[in-house]
């Protein structure tokens, strides 16, 4: 794990060189392929040095993250066009990387912890430094301060079981079990926001219509899973105590949800809708993790990779709009079948893919998510059937809403989208939709 490490802060310094942003794309694309070739043993941590390893989340994960940062910078080519600060955009992007991935991988929780607060500082300069509204200031500290404010008590429900226990690697997290509710709201409120659950959800559809296109992906596609990850985690040592109070966040996420999915038909802004549309299917991921049973940890994870891949082919095709018409409003954005009937198609397969149509992972990860919630309780059925009918529901809204109609007379570039574009889109849908053919390692895993 060492070496990829090493290979991520060898590439800092082609950042600050001349012509060398699509030669750092290349090689985060090499560093994906070295990662996907590593040997991985299904039940334990394997692939050790010093205080890194890598098991079957963490290798899902930052596969996820590699690919994604990759694909930001092939969707920022705007910034290439402008010279808009790009050396440090590319640095920035790497320092993100190198964050993510030393969250993921490493098998301390202390460290797990200092990581996770030091992504928040990429994220937070990506967000001030190249977003579009004057906004972006608020949305910034409303990102920081939400995550700073919540993390404290996880802090401190570290130091605890260090006390107690004298170690704090996560692999012997599964010898013990905590039966104290300050600790349990400690260890997952942290989470809960960066997931982000209903009611803590505020900083997110602030963060995501403010960022640039690169910051709307990632925190879509990784930023939201750190929040899973942790709580994927934490939950080996809350079971008794999980047991007695899972069901408040249960009822919370899947309310929530339904309740979020209804404000999305209220959206005129595109990427506020995708956004507002990843915290209903998190609040799925939350129901599922908390049930902590098979198939909730299952789906859970399976529902992770595939909303990132999703949400951030999803931004990137409100991005491709917003470079042509100047607006993300639906009232402008409409009748662009007209003019890019190609790009139609990737509409169609991306947001098809959000409402959980087959072949994709969201398909899979639902079905593992309402097999779990129904197993725990019947009653989640009702708030299950309208999160799967309104996710559709807003799909096809905004899918109708912006292919079809008159087209807006402020159109100023007529061209149907270049190679890149498309490329990116496929990057997004491909895996997305193959890796179901391989479902049966994580099957087998969990």
């Amino acid at each position: 794990m060492m070496k990829f490490m090493f290979m991520l802060l060898f590439i800092i310094p082609l950042c600050f060189l001349q012509n060398m942003f699509w030669l750092v794309y290349l090689f985060l694309m090499l560093m994906m392929f070295m990662f996907m070739n590593l040997s991985i043993n299904i039940m334990n941590f394997c692939n050790l040095s010093y205080m890194l390893g890598c098991d079957m989340i963490s290798y899902g994960l930052i596969i996820l993250s590699i690919w994604i940062s990759a694909l930001m910078i092939m969707s920022s080519q705007s910034l290439l066009k402008m010279k808009f600060y790009l050396n440090f955009f590319l640095f920035n992007i790497i320092m993100l990387m190198l964050m993510l991935f030393l969250t993921f991988s490493v098998m301390n929780m202390f460290m797990f912890y200092l990581f996770f607060e030091g992504s928040l500082i990429p994220t937070l300069l990506l967000i001030m430094g190249w977003g579009y509204q004057p906004e972006r200031i608020q949305a910034g500290m409303y990102l920081l301060f939400y995550t700073l404010f919540a993390s404290l008590p996880l802090l401190l429900g570290i130091f605890y079981i260090y006390i107690n226990n004298y170690s704090m690697m996560m692999y012997f997290f599964k010898f013990n079990s905590y039966e104290c509710i300050y600790l349990y709201v400690a260890m997952i409120l942290a989470f809960l926001v960066k997931m982000p659950m209903y009611f803590l959800h505020l900083w997110l559809p602030k963060a995501h219509v403010e960022a640039p296109i690169s910051g709307s992906m990632i925190l879509a596609a990784v930023m939201l899973k750190l929040g899973g990850y942790g709580l994927l985690r934490v939950m080996m040592i809350l079971q008794k105590i999980g047991l007695k109070m899972n069901y408040i966040m249960v009822v919370i996420s899947l309310i929530g949800g339904l309740y979020i999915s209804l404000k999305c038909f209220c959206q005129i802004d595109m990427k506020s809708l995708i956004a507002y549309s990843s915290v209903a299917h998190m609040g799925m991921v939350i129901g599922g993790i908390m049930t902590m049973n098979y198939w909730g940890y299952l789906g859970s994870y399976i529902m992770m990779i595939g909303h990132g891949l999703c949400s951030s082919g999803m931004f990137c095709l409100s991005n491709i709009n917003y470079e042509r018409l100047g607006s993300r409003s639906l009232f402008i954005n409409k009748g662009l079948m007209n003019f890019m009937p190609s790009m139609s198609m990737w509409w169609f397969l991306l947001l098809s893919s959000n409402m959980a149509a087959p072949p994709s992972l969201n398909l899979m990860g639902e079905i593992s998510l309402i097999n779990s919630m129904m197993s725990w309780s019947w009653i989640t059925m009702f708030m299950l059937m309208g999160l799967s009918f309104f996710s559709a529901g807003y799909s096809l809204y905004l899918y109708s809403y912006t292919q079809h109609g008159g087209y807006s007379l402020g159109l100023y570039s007529f061209f149907s989208g270049v190679s890149r574009e498309y490329l990116t889109l496929m990057l997004h849908w491909l895996p997305l939709n193959l890796l179901v053919l391989k479902i049966d390692y994580v099957m087998i895993w969990f």
